[in-house]
């Protein structure tokens, strides 16, 4: 028999906040459309734009705790592949006690394995090849915490549509409202795997949204696009350059797991409901 979902945790950044599908008022994007799945259950959404891994182990986690999940939804790592101290060891240990805390409390948890951006956004040359190398990292964190939690997973690179300009926003870096009811459709589907009851079935039909025109496009490039790449391109740059160097001198880099080893990393202890 299917498990009823009384409670339902998002717990992760902007797009787990539903960035890149506005609706008069805000935003609402993949969380409340799969709260609309489990219309009984309690919805809880303490996500916020630009939170890393770390965030949602230490203020995120807590709340999404506390409301004794039934089943919960986590949306995060990409914001920590940008930045110039991204440390895979410390990304395993977060992510371990963040899945592990949630399925210790009960919950059916379903998390996701990162796409190409660069496919999506796209960046100069060595640029790329940094971002590339960084989402692979993290996707090996992610890969061995799924297999030890036993948890769900949505890989949005095999996503329908994962590379379609339609699935995107005008940002480019935030899904648009069909890429959000894309992926809150296969957090679904994933939960229903986990013997979770879908109450209501994802539509992918796009409705309520607010349109987006050329001019938003022009906005965008000119006022968040530019200085979003400035700041960003920067904490790259130097873990850029080293990949260049290796690539010209043939070295070669251990995956995340391997390094979590060699520095003696072992999963922690997963953190109990308050």
């Amino acid at each position: 028999m299917a498990k009823a979902v009384r409670s339902l945790v998002v717990l992760g950044d902007s797009t787990a906040v539903g960035v890149g599908d506005p609706v008069r008022g805000g935003w609402r994007g993949v969380g409340p459309l799969l709260a609309a799945a489990f219309p009984e259950a309690r919805y809880l959404n303490p996500s916020f734009p630009g939170a890393r891994v770390a965030c949602v182990r230490s203020e995120q986690l807590p709340n999404a705790l506390r409301a004794r999940p039934d089943a919960a939804v986590l949306l995060v790592g990409m914001n920590d592949t940008l930045r110039s101290d991204f440390d895979a060891v410390r990304l395993h240990e977060d992510l371990d006690a963040i899945v592990g805390g949630l399925v210790a409390a009960g919950a059916s948890v379903v998390t996701v394995r990162f796409h190409d951006h660069s496919r999506v956004f796209r960046l100069p040359g060595a640029l790329r090849r940094a971002l590339s190398a960084r989402i692979a990292e993290l996707n090996e964190v992610i890969d061995a915490v799924v297999r030890r939690h036993g948890v769900g997973c949505v890989d949005l690179g095999l996503l329908d549509g994962a590379y379609s300009s339609d699935t995107w926003a005008v940002d480019r870096l935030h899904p648009s409202e069909l890429g959000h009811r894309k992926l809150a459709r296969a957090f679904a589907n994933r939960l229903a795997e986990q013997g979770c009851e879908v109450v209501r079935p994802v539509g992918l039909e796009c409705t309520g949204g607010i349109t987006i025109t050329p001019l938003h496009h022009l906005g965008w490039l000119v006022f968040k696009g530019v200085p979003w790449l400035w700041r960003r391109g920067g904490d790259l740059l130097p873990y850029a350059a080293a990949v260049v160097h290796r690539s010209w001198t043939g070295a070669a880099e251990k995956g995340a797991v391997a390094v979590a080893e060699v520095r003696g990393h072992r999963p922690v202890e997963a953190e109990r409901a308050s």
